[in-house]
C-alpha cells in the first residue's frame, strides 16, 4: 500500500513543481498572475465630482485591478511581443459621469508624431449593445466603441494650456503651431479590422494624463448617459458588462495593431441606489 501511495503522489509532485517553474517564469517577464475570481472591474459609486487627473487623492481609496496584457496576434501586421505586460485599472462612478484611471510601465515618454517616430497611447473598448463582438476592433454587425488616449494629443493640450498661461502672466506668448484638440482621447467606432472611424462629434469623452518615473497614469471619463443610441456604448449602473484595452508603446515602434491587448473582463458599475 505505502509503494503505491508513493508511485502515485510523484506526478502530482511533479506538476506542482512546474506551475511553480512557470509561475517564477512569468513573473520574472513582469506578467501579473490573476485568478478568475478577481477578473471583474468595478467602478465603484462616490458622492461629489469624480477626479479629472491621475494626481487626485481619490484614486487612492480605490482598490486597483492589474490585468495581463498580451500580444496581438489575430491580424497581420501580429505583434507577438508588447513591451508592456501589465495595465493597472480603477474606476468610480457619480452617477453622472464615470472615469477609468489607467497606468503603465513605460521607461520612455513618447508625446511627439513625427516622421519616424510613433506616440504611446491607451484604449477602452465598450461594445455596442448586449451582444458579444470581437475584442480588438468589433465585427461587421456587432460593432465597439473604442476611446483611444494619444499621448501626443494630450502634449497639444498641454503646451496650448501652457502657452495662455504664459501670456496671461507676461502678456506676451512665444509663437509656436499647436494643433486645437476638444480631448486628447479620440472617439472611434470599430467593426472589424482596417473598419475603425472617428465619430463625427468629438469631446464627449475627455483625458488628463501625467507621465512619471517610467510610468503613464491616464484618466479618461465619459458622461454616462448616452447621446448616440447606436454609436455610443451604453454605461448603466447596476449593469455588468464587458471592457477591453490596448496599449502602445511608441519607443517601440507600435501603432495601429502592433500592440498589448487585455481581451474582454467584465465591468459593473456600482447602482446608483448605494448611495
Amino acid at each position: 500500500m505505502r509503494t503505491m501511495m508513493k508511485v502515485s503522489s510523484r506526478p502530482v509532485l511533479l506538476l506542482f513543481l512546474f506551475i511553480l517553474v512557470v509561475a517564477g517564469v512569468l513573473v520574472g517577464f513582469g506578467v501579473p498572475l490573476v485568478s478568475s475570481e478577481g477578473m471583474i472591474l468595478r467602478a465603484r459609486l462616490v458622492e461629489g465630482e469624480l477626479p479629472i487627473g491621475p494626481e487626485d487623492a481619490a484614486w487612492a481609496k480605490v482598490s486597483p485591478m492589474t490585468l495581463p496584457l498580451s500580444g496581438q496576434i489575430i491580424t497581420r501586421p501580429v505583434w507577438p511581443e508588447p513591451s508592456a505586460h501589465a495595465l493597472t485599472v480603477r474606476s468610480l462612478h457619480n452617477g453622472a459621469e464615470i472615469a477609468f484611471l489607467l497606468e503603465w510601465q513605460d521607461n520612455t515618454k513618447n508625446d511627439r508624431l513625427t516622421p519616424g517616430t510613433f506616440r504611446d497611447g491607451v484604449a477602452i473598448g465598450l461594445p455596442l449593445g448586449d451582444a458579444p463582438s470581437f475584442f480588438c476592433m468589433g465585427q461587421l454587425d456587432h460593432y465597439i466603441n473604442i476611446w483611444h488616449w494619444k499621448a501626443d494629443w494630450q502634449s497639444d493640450i498641454d503646451r496650448r494650456a501652457a502657452k495662455a498661461s504664459e501670456k496671461a502672466r507676461d502678456g506676451v506668448r512665444t509663437f509656436e503651431v499647436i494643433p486645437r484638440r476638444v480631448s486628447s482621447v479620440e472617439d472611434l467606432i470599430g467593426g472589424g479590422f482596417s473598419t475603425l472611424t472617428t465619430k463625427e462629434k468629438q469631446g464627449r469623452v475627455q483625458g488628463q494624463a501625467a507621465w512619471k518615473d517610467g510610468v503613464w497614469h491616464v484618466v479618461m471619463r465619459r458622461p454616462l448617459v448616452s447621446e448616440e443610441q447606436e454609436n455610443e456604448a451604453k454605461l448603466i449602473p447596476g449593469r455588468v458588462q464587458t471592457v477591453s484595452f490596448a496599449v502602445w508603446n511608441g519607443e517601440n515602434k507600435e501603432r495601429n495593431g502592433q500592440k498589448a491587448v487585455a481581451p474582454w473582463f467584465q465591468l459593473i458599475i456600482d447602482p446608483v441606489s448605494k448611495l
